[in-house]
């Protein structure tokens, strides 16, 4: 059986633009994205996606250097969570 966060997160994924970039093993991640989108809808903001993301690569990498609030973030990391905010703003307008 596939839950209701599977499902939510595989819209996700189906949302994000062509060419999108997406990390190797990356279901955990989107599930954290599909609560996100639950929780905040199209309200959802960049730092959220980042928060989500740095929570997942803490356990996959806890020495990544982009652990660190988005505000700290260079401009080119910072857009790098651009396509998945998109995403998850796209599946939170879909049924």
């Amino acid at each position: 059986m596939v839950s209701y966060l599977a499902m939510d997160a595989a819209r996700i994924r189906a949302a994000l633009p062509e060419g999108s970039s997406v990390p190797d093993d990356a279901n955990d991640l989107f599930l954290l994205y599909a609560v996100l989108m639950r929780a905040k809808g199209t309200k959802v903001q960049a730092e959220d996606v980042h928060d989500a993301w740095a929570a997942w690569m803490l356990g996959v990498d806890p020495t990544h250097e982009s652990i660190v609030p988005f505000a700290d973030l260079d401009p080119a990391t910072r857009a790098e969570d651009g396509p998945f905010l998109l995403a998850i703003r796209r599946a939170a307008t879909t049924d």
